[in-house]
């Protein structure tokens, strides 16, 4: 099954973010900033999380595109923000998190 082995899609803007939120139903988004050793640290994880979870996620670099920091209202990385038919459902901003966080905060939130 291909959904199980998915890994983490960089997007490059706001434009590729959106074409990935409108592809899935259910995404979680981090949002990163090149330097970050706690972003560097999270995307393994992420990529775990993926294929545990068959959930879509979508890896941006604000500092690529800085319109999503004011349209996400990003404040701090790694910032993951789940979304859900185009919504935002749900937000962690509490820098470095385990996979079992992570799946949990996604267990309370879909």
């Amino acid at each position: 099954m291909t959904e199980q082995r998915q890994k983490p899609v960089r997007v490059a803007d706001g434009d590729e973010l959106d074409d990935v939120l409108a592809a899935h139903d259910r995404v979680l988004v981090e949002f990163y900033t090149k330097g970050c050793t706690l972003c560097q640290a999270i995307e393994p994880v992420l990529g775990n999380v993926a294929r545990e979870t068959g959930i879509t996620v979508a890896m941006a670099n604000p500092g690529d595109d800085v319109s999503l920091v004011e349209d996400w209202q990003i404040r701090s990385a790694p910032t993951l923000v789940l979304v859900e038919d185009g919504e935002e459902v749900a937000r962690l901003a509490d820098g470095f998190q385990g996979g079992s966080a992570i799946e949990q905060f996604l267990d309370e939130n879909t």
